[in-house]
């Protein structure tokens, strides 16, 4: 599997997880859960914001930092972290995304989710 994924690879994915939509905002594609953002595309489409615990951003980056970057300035208080989608290939894609949304959704969609794809139980 080559390392780049797309929109369209995310959309893909974002397809199969309950209470998820596509929204546009500013001339950016975000996905929700309720009115909560765990996914926002850059305009040019080559980065992506994803939900991310706060506690573990740093060693993400830290250890990746050709894939990874800290969020801006003022989004450092949520619970967020950027990747490169030209470093990334689509198995490390759908963690990312499947993780993120884990992080919104009541845990008994997260588990039932989960277990549907044959994992015992929330991955984080």
């Amino acid at each position: 599997m080559g390392v780049g994924v797309s929109i369209d690879d995310v959309r893909a994915i974002t397809a199969d997880l309950e209470r998820s939509y596509e929204v546009v905002v500013r001339d950016r594609v975000k996905f929700r859960v309720g009115r909560i953002v765990y996914l926002a595309l850059s305009r040019d489409e080559t980065m992506m914001g994803f939900a991310f615990p706060k506690d573990q951003r740093a060693g993400l980056v830290a250890g990746e930092p050709h894939k990874f970057l800290l969020p801006k300035p003022g989004d450092m208080r949520y619970q967020w972290a950027v990747v490169r989608l030209s470093a990334i290939d689509e198995v490390e894609l759908r963690e990312l995304v499947e993780e993120a949304w884990s992080m919104v959704v009541p845990k008994k969609l997260r588990s039932a989710y989960f277990a549907g794809r044959g994992v015992p139980d929330d991955p984080r």
